[in-house]
């Protein structure tokens, strides 16, 4: 299947942000009554096709974007190599691993949803497996409408701590990843986007 023909879960923008009254660039805390009210927007999301919603800045599609912290206090730095699926972020570095949202059948809250999502995405792109990412913490969310991929597209952010040997590329053809102390980041000119904005924020 092409990965245009892949269901994602998406949400009418104006619902997202309350027709623009809680529309935000940068990174959202969670606990502020602005994230909480976009959360509770969450849970109106329709399943869309991929490929008629790339390009639709009427929808946001929703991307969970994890960052792993070691028991060290590193932070898991990981690059898109050419193999990678969004070939308009290859080459740069990020700190969120994800992806795109699937329908979760039997779920019982956007909750639900969104953390099973997650998970799917850790054991995918780095081989932790669901029993060993159950302390994912819920931070916020993340956009950026100022470019043509951040318009269509709201990042869900966690943070998980992780044993480092836990951690495993599983595409080395489209990933390769480090570790690096949190404070030493201070360029992120070469990060992509989110994870830039991510960085500045914490």
């Amino acid at each position: 299947m092409s990965k245009f023909d892949e269901m994602i879960t998406v949400v009418p923008r104006d619902l997202v942000f309350d027709n623009e009254r809680n529309q935000f660039n940068g990174f959202l805390n969670k606990s502020t009554a602005q994230g909480q009210e976009i959360f509770n927007s969450l849970s109106h999301y329709e399943v869309k096709r991929r490929g008629d919603m790339e390009e639709d800045p009427n929808y946001k599609q929703l991307v969970s974007y994890c960052l792993l912290e070691n028991h060290q206090g590193e932070l898991l730095v990981y690059k898109r190599l050419s193999g990678g699926g969004e070939s308009r972020l290859h080459g740069q570095g990020s700190i969120g691993v994800g992806g795109h949202m699937n329908d979760v059948s039997g779920a019982e809250s956007i909750n639900e949803v969104l953390r099973t999502n997650a998970q799917r995405e850790l054991e995918e792109e780095v081989g932790l497996s669901p029993a060993k990412s159950q302390n994912l913490q819920y931070l916020g969310f993340i956009n950026d409408d100022t470019n043509e991929v951040g318009k269509v597209h709201l990042g869900v952010v966690f943070k998980i701590t992780v044993d480092k040997n836990d951690v495993e590329v599983q595409e080395t053809d489209t990933l390769a990843i480090e570790w690096v102390e949190q404070g030493k980041i201070e360029d992120t000119s070469n990060f992509e986007t989110w994870s830039s904005l991510i960085l500045e924020a914490l």
